[in-house]
């Protein structure tokens, strides 16, 4: 058994990464021979990953808020407290916050044999983003 003490700050997602306002906690990092990694993530309204990509694919858990996501030519879809979503090794896509709601998800992925667990993309426009349902109860 290991007991890891929580000493690593909050860091602010990088501009390269995410629109708007995000919050990152590392949860897990890869020790070999495991390759997972888990963060929490902190959207404030409106904020949003760029597009990317996971060579393993990802989980994310919404754990508190209301959130959009999308894959590659897919319909932007609202994901709630409770929700989780699995986006398929490979598969364009993006997640963040609803406009008017701030959104944190567990964040849950393995980095391949080279190391890398992500893949960016360029960032998701104003007119992608703003393709979200209308009413966000649906």
């Amino acid at each position: 058994m290991q007991i890891t003490r929580d000493v690593v700050e909050t860091a602010i997602g990088p501009s390269d990464w995410f629109t708007g306002s995000v919050y990152i906690d590392i949860v897990a990092t890869p020790a070999v021979p495991s390759r997972v990694q888990a963060a929490i993530v902190r959207f404030t309204p409106g904020a949003r990953t760029a597009w990317h990509t996971h060579p393993l694919g990802q989980n994310i858990h919404v754990t508190e808020g209301v959130g959009l996501c999308q894959r590659r030519d897919g319909p932007v879809e609202v994901i709630r407290s409770g929700d989780s979503v699995f986006f398929e090794p490979g598969e364009d896509h993006w997640h963040g916050a609803a406009p008017d709601r701030f959104m944190t998800h567990l964040a849950i992925q393995e980095a391949d044999d080279q190391g890398s667990p992500v893949s960016w993309g360029r960032h998701v426009t104003g007119e992608e983003y703003g393709a979200a349902p209308s009413s966000l109860s649906s």
